[in-house]
């Protein structure tokens, strides 16, 4: 038990206390990387279990190899098969580097599907992630995006 002192009194708090879930599912937490201030206190906002593990799952897979310092093996390579001629095997590689990444480098995920779908007009491709929080609530997270080549 840890012991906070106020000003005129002793307090007790607990880690019990401190969770907003009646169940005992874990609390995922991350910093909001778009940097956006909490308006109470002007300090960065954080995100929490369903938003954060969302914003991970989505810096991975645009993430390439050898553009995180220090770890060079982590990243996915689907900028990288943009640049390939659009056809249903791209796709399917699009498919396995999003489930490869995700699977290795992301362990509150549980990952149900990737869906790539090529819109051959657009020289892009919509790719739709489904998953579910590890330890969490039960139903599936959706995150739809869109990579397009830009000449």
């Amino acid at each position: 038990m840890a012991v906070a002192r106020t000003r005129n009194s002793f307090t007790v708090s607990d880690a019990e206390n401190k969770n907003n879930s009646s169940l005992n599912s874990r609390v995922y937490s991350d910093l909001d990387l778009f940097f956006t201030k909490r308006s109470v206190d002007k300090d960065v906002n954080t995100l929490t279990n369903v938003q954060a593990i969302k914003r991970s799952v989505r810096n991975l897979v645009l993430t390439n190899f050898y553009e995180k310092p220090f770890h060079p093996e982590i990243g996915s390579g689907v900028r990288e098969l943009l640049f390939e001629i659009a056809s249903p095997l791209t796709s399917l590689a699009i498919s396995q580097a999003v489930t490869d990444v995700i699977n290795n480098y992301e362990p509150r995920a549980s990952l149900n599907f990737v869906d790539v779908n090529a819109q051959l007009d657009n020289n892009a491709y919509d790719i739709s992630i489904n998953f579910s929080i590890v330890n969490g609530p039960p139903e599936s997270v959706d995150l739809a995006l869109t990579m397009e080549l830009i000449r």
